[in-house]
């Protein structure tokens, strides 16, 4: 069960990346791509991007600045053509 606060904090980064992705997402890497979004332990938000083709250091960059909270990043491999990125933001 999670607290109304993670929830509305993880809505509002949902909201921060449909509105920001495709101004930092010019190549569409992301943009259309299977996402998930689920909280873990009440206080964790796991995004996960599926079926990436490719991705730079610098649109992982520019995903943690919409995000807005310290988070961390994982790219890994998926199939042979393509990775999954995974954010995990702490929720306050």
């Amino acid at each position: 069960m999670t607290d109304r606060g993670a929830d509305e904090t993880a809505n509002l980064i949902r909201r921060r990346l449909a509105e920001g992705l495709p101004r930092i997402d010019p190549h569409h890497r992301l943009a259309g791509r299977p996402v998930s979004y689920r909280i873990l332990d009440g206080r964790t938000l796991e995004i996960a991007y599926r079926d990436v083709a490719g991705i730079a250091d610098a649109e992982l960059t520019g995903l943690k600045r919409l995000i807005g909270a310290d988070c961390s990043w994982t790219v890994s491999p998926q199939t042979a053509e393509t990775v999954t990125v995974r954010f995990v933001v702490e929720l306050k």
